[in-house]
């Protein structure tokens, strides 16, 4: 329930002070990261790394 609330807060912050900008950025940070997770075992990791 606890990531639920924090998803649930977040949206709320973004919906009441209407800081829509925000939304493309989280979404990128997120599919970096998954990107950074998924790959870390694999053949491609050198050159993700290498493009940061």
């Amino acid at each position: 329930m606890g990531k639920l609330s924090i998803l649930s807060e977040l949206w709320q912050f973004l919906k009441v002070r209407k800081k829509w900008w925000l939304g493309p950025i989280i979404i990128f940070l997120l599919l970096l990261g998954l990107l950074i997770v998924f790959t870390e075992g694999s053949a491609l990791a050198p050159f993700i790394y290498a493009l940061f």
